[in-house]
């Protein structure tokens, strides 16, 4: 009996009722079982190692009258204008409006409670992609939708499965860079899937783990959770991946920016976890006659969701999903967000933090402003120099408590403290609204590392500014830098240019950022 079945008091199965959710088609475990290969090399599951496993249904997808009405340039209008460029086998028409995807009514009246207008082209694509149960790869910029792009289909998923029986693991799983990112999907979960009754809980460190323990053994539909935690959790036998149908990969390109490659590979794969963890796994698990020694479904569906696409994510990919969907929203190229206003200075190692507090001076008007380091121990010097000349800063940087780094967001989400100073553990995901201002003290390592620093700006159609420090140390990424202004439409100073054509920086650091707002002043006291 699925979820949706169990809670309907409706005896008839999910497959008989999609109908009347205007939903339909082709579910059940649809990957090829004659073991072909496809997307360089994966090859589909074979009917041996699904032998003894439950069919579930992933496809829930019937096109709208008024899509299906689309003519094929119609399609390629809509997309062009969109910025919406697809690849993958029998791709779907993207949808025009929510109404068109064929959501049941729980989660129209979530959407609507959220306010949205139209669906963001990341979800216009995303949403028949994803409602087809085929794997899928989803890469747009920070700030575009994705969250929802892949948790509403979940939802939807969730509730066409049989309920969990006990001893039972997820049947979405969501893998996140960060606490913070892993915090605020589950924020999205809890929102949306409320009218559903979908029970999530959120796995990371850094916390006590007796809470999440006990999530885990009540049974969750949804699990959100870092990588290190989450092999900790199964590692232990409080989870398991057996349920897993639906897994996520969310911001992939920072997970293995952050080195957690070996532990995706552990979860992602069969061999999932330990030798005698898959003996104990063996003897736990049996289906009739048969033993199961399978730690995550072959026939799992599986969405990659990123801002960037580089070398290592694509190949990871390839090694994991099967004949995926793939859409890039604008270019797969390395860009900025357009809304954002960037202003680039060239400063010397010495001059960044009386630049700070000018530029503060100039700026400050109770707006939320982020500032990034490289460093924790330089989070926690500046922020406490900007405290002792008055300024209301706090900082957040991974060798916090979590309870501490909870109550530094919430202060500066409420504008309690409109200054945050932040290592780059808050430049993926971090969802704070009214952000005006980001300002880059320390160059970040990668120009990916600069384009979601600066996204924290600018989100959901607002308009943002990021100032940027850049020293003769920064000197190997003008180019790459160059490239991204110009491409937003951004001026260049002569100073940039020149460390662009490989001329040393100006002694001075002349420059400046040009410009500026008027504001509060440095000598203002703050309580």
């Amino acid at each position: 009996m699925s979820r949706y079945d169990s809670r309907s008091g409706d005896p008839t199965s999910y497959r008989d009722r999609k109908s009347d959710l205007g939903f339909g088609g082709g579910g059940g475990s649809n990957r090829a079982s004659s073991g072909r290969r496809d997307y360089d090399g994966v090859e589909s599951p074979k009917r041996s190692d699904l032998d003894g496993l439950t069919p579930f249904e992933k496809n829930f997808y019937v096109e709208s009258s008024a899509i299906a009405a689309m003519t094929d340039r119609d399609v390629e209008e809509y997309r062009r204008r969109r910025e919406i460029t697809v690849e993958g086998r029998d791709v779907p028409k993207p949808v025009k409006s929510f109404l068109d995807v064929g959501f049941p009514d729980y989660v129209l009246q979530e959407i609507t409670k959220a306010g949205f207008s139209e669906p963001t082209p990341i979800q216009a694509q995303g949403w028949p992609m994803a409602l087809k149960g085929r794997d899928l790869i989803g890469i747009a910029e920070t700030g575009s939708g994705k969250t929802l792009a892949y948790l509403l289909p979940a939802i939807v998923h969730v509730n066409a499965q049989p309920i969990l029986a006990l001893g039972d693991g997820p049947i979405v799983l969501v893998l996140a860079p960060t606490r913070e990112l892993a915090v605020q999907i589950q924020q999205e979960t809890a929102k949306f899937g409320a009218s559903s009754r979908i029970k999530n809980t959120c796995i990371y460190g850094g916390v006590p783990k007796g809470p999440q323990v006990r999530d885990l053994q009540k049974g969750v539909e949804i699990v959100i959770a870092t990588p290190g935690r989450l092999i900790d959790m199964m590692e232990s036998h409080h989870t398991n991946l057996r349920r897993v149908t639906y897994l996520v990969l969310d911001e992939a390109d920072r997970m293995l920016d952050m080195g957690f490659e070996p532990q995706i590979r552990k979860i992602v794969s069969q061999d999932g976890v330990s030798t005698s963890c898959r003996r104990m796994r063996s003897l736990d698990l049996t289906s009739s006659s048969k033993s199961i020694n399978l730690e995550i479904r072959p026939d799992r569906q599986t969405l990659y969701w990123s801002a960037t696409w580089p070398k290592e994510v694509e190949q990871l990919a390839r090694q994991f999903l099967y004949n995926p969907y793939k859409v890039v929203i604008g270019s797969a190229d390395l860009k900025a967000n357009h809304a954002i206003r960037q202003h680039v200075d060239i400063v010397s190692e010495n001059q960044k933090y009386n630049k700070l507090v000018k530029l503060l001076e100039d700026i400050m008007d109770g707006s939320r402003i982020l500032i990034f380091m490289d460093t924790k121990k330089g989070c926690d010097q500046i922020t406490r120099q900007l405290r002792m000349d008055g300024w209301p800063a706090l900082s957040i940087h991974g060798d916090k408590s979590q309870a501490e780094r909870d109550w530094v967001l919430s202060e500066f989400k409420a504008g309690k403290s409109p200054i945050m100073t932040a290592t780059d553990v808050a430049a993926r995901g971090l969802d704070v609204k009214d952000v005006k201002y980001v300002i880059n003290y320390d160059f970040p390592g990668s120009l990916e590392d600069y384009v979601h620093r600066i996204g924290r700006t600018g989100r959901a159609g607002a308009k943002g500014t990021a100032y940027t420090f850049f020293t003769a140390a920064n000197a190997r990424f003008a180019k790459e830098l160059i490239t991204i202004l110009e491409e937003a439409g951004q001026k260049v100073s002569p100073e940039l240019a020149a460390m662009g054509r490989g001329a040393p920086p100006p002694p001075s650091g002349h420059g400046g950022f040009r410009d500026r707002g008027r504001g509060y002043g440095g000598g203002r006291s703050w309580s």
